[in-house]
């Protein structure tokens, strides 16, 4: 089955659910559904693709610092190169690991193919590159929300 977003009391997305929470959720009647599929239904609920908690869920634990991930990079950095700002596809690490750089929010950066190959195992710096945009530690909301 597929995943169902889940939105708080006040519309603020928290995530996603699978199929069969959504639905243990529906009739509990802990949510309701926002936007669904048209011609399905299950039992006197719509078929959600949307639901909506009808108490709202201080989400505090969105505001923490997120655990670090290749995807969470991209996101953080809108897939844009941080050299060029053309449309990032990897990841580079400012300072190279062969260099004792490591996998951090604060050292690495999304990146085109072409500046991630023109920087090579060389600082930014070195490379003749520059930084348009400090790396920093996300939360998990502004991840959730693609707007890091």
């Amino acid at each position: 089955m597929t995943a169902v977003a889940l939105l708080n009391a006040s519309y603020e997305p928290l995530g996603t659910v699978t199929f069969q929470h959504a639905v243990r959720m529906l009739f509990r009647e802990v949510a309701t559904v926002e936007e669904a599929h048209d011609d399905k239904m299950i039992g006197p609920h719509p078929w959600p693709r949307v639901i909506r908690l009808v108490r709202y869920v201080a989400a505090t634990w969105l505001y923490r610092a997120a655990p670090y991930s290749r995807r969470g990079v991209l996101v953080r950095d809108r897939h844009r190169c941080a050299y060029c700002t053309g449309r990032a596809t990897t990841i580079d690490h400012v300072l190279p690991r062969s260099r004792g750089g490591t996998w951090t929010w604060l050292n690495t950066v999304a990146a085109c193919e072409r500046c991630n190959h023109r920087k090579g195992n060389r600082t930014p710096a070195e490379a003749g590159l520059r930084l348009r945009a400090e790396p920093f530690v996300p939360t998990r909301a502004q991840l959730v929300a693609g707007r890091a």
